[in-house]
């Protein structure tokens, strides 16, 4: 089942969405992630969701704004392959190969739920920045509360694409600092188009618990990347067990895959060939990500604001009392 967060005659709605693009609205329901909350899994979402059998059919989705299908409180993003982790640190740092703790553990860090665009929506330009990078991921969203699972315990009600814009130049002058990206991954994340069940994509499970589904990157019409997100290196119930470890994760959070390798964004290209081509994102680029079963998204770049300017660091003579 794909289900859609979208906005109609100025109201916001939920509804089931047919091959044809026809929209059946859930009558009542105004936030999928509430649905989420309120339905207690998979099994709960399907049955609330069943009722838009016995509604009239809406408008079409080319007739509506689709939203955000998610505005979650918490985004963890993952970095699961190897391939982006190789290309992306000559990239940022300078460094070759990948970290051998990369290997003990699904690192993530924490995105802003602040910054969720929907999948037809602009994205502006990070003030101050003039190297933005698109990055492709799919994300898992959870159905249950829970802490500290085991990977059979873990609860995924659904995937998205997630695109976790990064302002590159921004993001390499802050993380020689040690604490990871904050500024340059800050401005925007998009989600979309819609939330599709778990379950239509258990036809994509291999052996191992992944799921073989087509990458695809273009920018401005050009193919730039492609990967299948069975390259993971963690299933996304094994991240989820990860991430509830010494805390609680709660239904409609957001685990995201990291970005797939093979061109899945502009940092591993420069990485690997050692110069900036394709050339940094800019006002008018267009940006399509499509992943097998959970649709494409689009999304044009636009003008930034200038960023208020901060004095540097006061040095201190560090006086005590």
């Amino acid at each position: 089942m794909r289900l859609a967060a979208f906005e109609y005659r100025h109201r916001p709605r939920v509804a089931v969405v047919e091959d044809d693009g026809t929209l059946f609205p859930l009558p009542g329901v105004t936030s999928l992630t509430d649905l989420i909350r309120e339905t207690g899994g998979l099994a709960g979402l399907l049955a609330a969701a069943a009722v838009a059998q016995d509604v009239p059919p809406g408008p079409h989705v080319s007739q509506v704004r689709l939203l955000a299908p998610l505005q979650p409180s918490s985004v963890r993003d993952f970095v699961t392959f190897e391939e982006h982790v190789e290309g992306v640190r000559r990239s940022v740092s300078g460094e070759a190969g990948v970290p051998e703790q990369w290997y003990e553990a699904p690192t993530f860090y924490f995105s802003n739920p602040h910054a969720v665009f929907g999948p037809h929506d602009d994205v502006p330009m990070p003030p101050g920045s003039s190297v933005l990078d698109f990055e492709l991921e799919v994300a898992a969203v959870i159905g249950r509360d829970g802490r500290d699972l085991t990977p059979a315990q873990a609860h995924i009600v659904g995937y998205t694409i997630f695109n976790d814009w990064s302002a590159r130049d921004l993001q390499s002058a802050e993380m020689q600092v040690g604490l990871g990206p904050c500024k340059g991954k800050d401005t925007a994340s998009t989600l979309g188009p819609y939330l599709v069940t778990a379950d239509e994509l258990e036809p994509y499970r291999d052996s191992e618990g992944f799921l073989r589904l087509a990458l695809t990157a273009e920018i401005n019409g050009a193919k730039v990347g492609n990967d299948l997100l069975s390259n993971m290196s963690w299933t996304f119930e094994e991240m989820a067990a990860y991430a509830s470890r010494g805390t609680r994760i709660v239904a409609g959070d957001v685990l995201g895959s990291g970005t797939c390798g093979n061109g899945g964004c502009l940092a591993e290209l420069w990485g690997r060939s050692g110069e900036q081509s394709p050339s940094p994102l800019g006002p008018g680029d267009t940006v399509t990500l499509t992943v097998e079963g959970l649709g494409s998204l689009t999304t044009r770049i636009t003008p930034g604001v200038a960023p208020v300017q901060l004095p540097r660091a006061r040095r201190r003579n560090r006086e005590r009392p």
